[in-house]
């Protein structure tokens, strides 16, 4: 086949690209340059030039041309903008879904030759065809799975996708890095969001909002116990970073409007049952669901995941309870549905 790989400049795609590379595809690389340095210039340099060097030599060793193509426009419009939107609404967004949607699988296959039967990217998830329609499913690696950031893929977009490193741990793609000796085998993972990479998060959210004093509020009591510096550098069940003694204290609301932080020491309090909530904007590759079905839901990236009861509202929205607790349920991120290893559906939450 023709296959476009979208090489970021890690051990995954790199591994992805020797591996379609071996089994005999006509490959181009395509390395996508999202920064805007005039924006970001004061973070005093440009991180994406370590991930392109990094790029270039594993294309250089296999033998397969890269081409470099900017959507940093389109990325600003659609991924940074939403994200600075979702914060300042006193929302916690989660940019890398939408990453993956919105740039990845959509502007990027409208940036190149439509010949390309497919795009390969380094996820660590699985696809698999029955009857005509596209599976999502978990990768064997529980840690690493990002079927999590793909579950707002249309099917359009997953019969385009590939994703040649889906079957493996990260154990093992470390011991095919080694042995195919490539340039990135010791490069470490980026723990970043799709656009920080390196950078930290608060520093990004500081430099589009700013700082501004505002009170911490003991929930319980109404009382002012602290002073933070702006609501939008907290998310809900937060406990790291808030700097009072007397603790552990814990983030349990937000006023956007009057830049409070609501916070309280008695988070895990039997009558705080942290088990309910709606989503909106769902993304199926089931049929909608009627009438109350049971799945298994993750609401962040990571192996953590809680069977629940998921059940349609006459306005549209899906009401989710959980059979257990969960410690930061977060409006605007996304709740992600699963049938065992098969991921069926997402929807973002609202309350």
């Amino acid at each position: 086949m023709k296959i476009a790989v979208l090489l970021s400049g890690g051990v995954d795609s790199s591994v992805a690209l020797k591996l379609l590379k071996d089994q005999g595809h006509v490959i181009t690389a395509f390395y996508l340059k999202i920064w805007l340095e005039d924006e970001l210039a004061y973070l005093g340099s440009c991180p994406w030039k370590e991930d392109l060097d990094y790029a270039q030599k594993v294309c250089k060793q296999l033998d397969v041309p890269l081409e470099i193509i900017s959507l940093q426009k389109e990325y600003h419009d659609e991924i940074v903008s939403y994200t600075i939107a979702e914060i300042k609404a006193g929302r916690t967004p989660n940019p890398d879904v939408l990453c993956n949607s919105r740039i990845k699988f959509g502007m990027f296959l409208s940036a190149i030759d439509p010949s390309f039967e497919k795009v390969a990217t380094g996820h660590y998830a699985q696809l698999k065809e029955v009857d005509g329609q596209m599976q999502l499913l978990r990768s064997p690696d529980p840690i690493k799975d990002q079927s999590y950031f793909l579950s707002h893929l249309n099917q359009e977009q997953l019969k385009r996708a590939l994703f040649p490193i889906g079957h493996l741990t990260k154990a093992e793609l470390r011991k095919l890095a080694d042995q195919f000796d490539l340039p990135t085998k010791d490069r470490k993972d980026s723990q970043g969001l799709c656009f920080l990479g390196k950078l930290k998060f608060r520093d990004f959210v500081k430099h589009y909002l700013g700082e501004k004093r505002g009170p911490m509020i003991e929930v319980e009591t109404g009382m002012a116990v602290g002073e933070h510096n702006g609501f939008w550098f907290y998310t809900m069940g937060q406990r790291q970073g808030l700097g009072l003694a007397g603790g552990p204290w814990y983030v349990v609301d937000k006023d956007p409007t009057k830049n409070i932080i609501y916070i309280s020491r008695n988070y895990y309090s039997p009558e705080k049952s942290r088990d309910a909530f709606e989503v909106d904007r769902c993304n199926w590759f089931i049929d909608v669901p009627q009438q109350a079905q049971s799945f298994q839901v993750k609401m962040r990236h990571g192996a953590q995941r809680y069977d629940c009861t998921v059940t349609p509202k006459d306005d549209g929205r899906m009401a989710v309870k959980l059979h257990d607790r969960d410690q930061g349920i977060a409006p605007g991120q996304f709740a992600v549905f699963y049938d065992d290893t098969r991921c069926v559906g997402s929807g973002v939450i609202v309350r």
